[in-house]
């Protein structure tokens, strides 16, 4: 997963997305709101963290969980935990 540049992970967090909740990957973008646009609720939220913890490894930290809000949101968590993994 690290070795995916910001486009490819966007794309992967859309079609993520897509399949876990139904949504349609066209309609989605980068300011595409997770909970007031995607009607994704509390747990649904936590459905998609557990999920990117089983794909990527790696958990994200609840203070950076509490901040996510958009499509771009989650990218930018995801790129910040590879960072510092590579970082380490």
């Amino acid at each position: 997963m690290s070795a995916m540049n910001r486009d490819e992970l966007y794309a992967w967090v859309v079609q993520l997305l897509a399949e876990m909740f139904e949504l349609d990957p066209a309609a989605l973008t980068p300011q595409s709101n997770l909970y007031a646009e995607l009607d994704i609720d509390s747990i649904d939220a936590v459905d998609l963290a557990v999920k990117l913890k089983q794909l990527t490894g790696k958990r994200l930290q609840p203070e950076v969980f509490k901040t996510i809000r958009t499509i771009d949101d989650v990218v930018e968590a995801l790129r910040a935990m590879s960072v510092s993994e590579q970082a380490a």
